[in-house]
């Protein structure tokens, strides 16, 4: 039986650090895109160097050739421009438009039957810019956002109460932005509302440093954004797909009557396996949160908007 095949379409910090787990999990055969010849092949071969050391099997290519990349069952995008310090997501949204397009174009081309995730940004918007140029089904087209958003929320939350991070669940919605949704009345620790565990003030200020945690990356490295946490959660999004794991997980999936978004790619938690995004759960939300929902989702409304102008353009 052949191995599963994984794509990764970049080869600069998130795509080579995807391509680093996605080799610890062995979860098939990698390639390794980039526009700049000799950087994936470097990057992948000295990453194919460490299977003797880390003991995973995987044929790992490097790359300037879409054709490499033909019949994969995943293809991660992390090309695009990064954030840098004093730019917001939104910021990029006319450069990443037209070098997401040229890449979806590329997949659809060489891989009609594969499962797209997302990572470049502003990623709602990015994500519905691959649906759009691939004609793929909404269901096999992602975005990597809510997992990473999640996971500092929950970095933050086990942090704050001195517990292991393997004891936090939390929730996140909405938009990959500012306007977020962290639902901390959905967080527990060990089973344990965190509202129990904290002081509000506290979980307040945890909110915030969330919503805010990438530009924080951004501001301390000066020089690029996030990638280590970023390429993990979309590894942990593409394991669930090629394994088939129906893992419920928080990402930006197309959303119609749900949460009556009115079919735009939102975050939140979904049912992943070999289908793509195979169901999204909706969850209870109280007046505050609703109103929080729908004005994240009305800034993904007004990305798309403008996405829609750059793509009447090309």
């Amino acid at each position: 039986m052949a191995r599963k095949k994984l794509s990764i379409l970049g080869a600069g910090n998130v795509g080579a650090s995807c391509a680093v787990w996605a080799a610890k999990r062995e979860l098939g055969d990698i390639i390794l895109l980039d526009i700049v010849d000799g950087m994936p092949q470097g990057k992948a071969l000295d990453l194919y160097e460490t299977s003797p050391v880390e003991y995973f099997d995987a044929k790992i290519t490097g790359t300037t050739d879409y054709a490499d990349t033909a019949d994969s069952d995943v293809v991660i995008i992390t090309s695009g421009l990064p954030r840098k310090p004093g730019m917001s997501r939104d910021d990029l949204i006319a450069a990443n438009t037209k070098i997401v397009s040229e890449v979806a174009g590329k997949v659809a081309e060489h891989s009609p039957e594969a499962v797209l995730i997302v990572v470049s940004n502003p990623l709602d918007a990015m994500v519905y810019v691959a649906h759009r140029v691939s004609g793929f089904d909404t269901r096999r087209v992602l975005g990597q956002a809510g997992i990473l958003d999640t996971a500092r929320f929950s970095a933050f939350l086990a942090e704050a109460i001195g517990c292991s991070v393997k004891d936090i669940s939390a929730l996140l919605l909405g938009g990959h932005g500012d306007d977020m949704v962290p639902l901390p009345r959905y967080a527990s620790a060990g089973g344990i509302p965190i509202s129990q565990l904290l002081p509000a003030k506290t979980i307040d200020k945890i909110v915030h440093r969330t919503r805010k945690g990438g530009g924080e990356i951004v501001a301390l490295l000066k020089t690029g954004s996030a990638f280590y946490a970023p390429s993990a959660a979309s590894v942990q999004m593409a394991e669930a797909v090629m394994r088939d794991q129906k893992r419920i997980l928080p990402c930006a999936a197309y959303c119609d009557s749900e949460y009556g978004v009115g079919g735009y790619f939102v975050g939140v938690p979904a049912v992943l396996g070999e289908g793509g995004c195979e169901k999204v759960i909706e969850v209870e939300l109280n007046d505050e949160e609703k109103a929080m929902m729908d004005q994240s989702v009305q800034h993904v409304r007004d990305l798309v908007a403008k996405v829609d102008k750059l793509l009447e353009k090309t």
